[in-house]
């Protein structure tokens, strides 16, 4: 049973999001909720998880932050995971909710095709702008890892854009695999092969 998770990484704008919700469900991360509403979203960085809860978006979808609003709908994030960042457990959930084959897209971990800040939402509220340097990875690293040895039954697999950067941990945990853009887009073609 496949599922999606994405990380707002650029490599990411060529994957839509609608047909991809139409597939197998959805797992998201912070701002995608402005253009989106996923199977599950997470945001464990205070300023925007708050206002996701005061917008009422938690009342009515699945929503995971650490420090849940009272009554705002919103659930805590998994407790082994409660350090982690938002995409790594929005990763948890998906195999926590028993998909086999999880798809990491938009999980770049490098910086943008200029050497910069690379996310869909820089220059928006709560996010560096396009001219700042990259986001730090390394914790993602470590977690997405973690993530990932600790359901051994769960297939994860990293689809590889243009702005996507080579893990070399990654290599090193036999159930997360990397499969190219265009390699993942003949499977959503054929949802068999998923």
């Amino acid at each position: 049973m496949a599922a999606f998770v994405l990380g707002n990484g650029t490599s990411r704008r060529a994957i839509d999001v609608e047909l991809l919700l139409k597939i197998a469900p959805v797992y998201g991360c912070n701002a995608l909720y402005r253009t989106h509403t996923p199977t599950v979203l997470v945001s464990t960085d205070r300023p925007i998880s708050q206002q996701i809860q005061e917008s009422g978006y938690a009342k009515i979808n699945r929503f995971y932050t650490r420090r849940p609003i009272h009554n705002s709908g919103a659930q805590t994030v998994p407790r082994e995971y409660f350090g982690f960042s938002s995409g790594p457990i929005a990763t948890s959930l998906a195999a926590k909710d028993h998909h086999t084959r999880i798809y990491l897209l938009g999980f770049d971990m490098g910086p943008s095709e200029t050497g910069k800040f690379n996310n869909v939402y820089a220059d928006t509220e709560f996010y560096k702008q396009t001219i700042n340097a990259p986001t730090f990875t390394g914790n993602w690293a470590r977690q997405l890892c973690t993530v990932a040895k600790d359901h051994l039954n769960c297939e994860f697999i990293r689809v590889h854009g243009t702005t996507t950067a080579d893990i070399p941990e990654f290599d090193k945990v036999p159930n997360l695999k990397k499969l190219q853009f265009v390699d993942f887009v003949k499977r959503i073609n054929n949802p068999k092969d998923l």
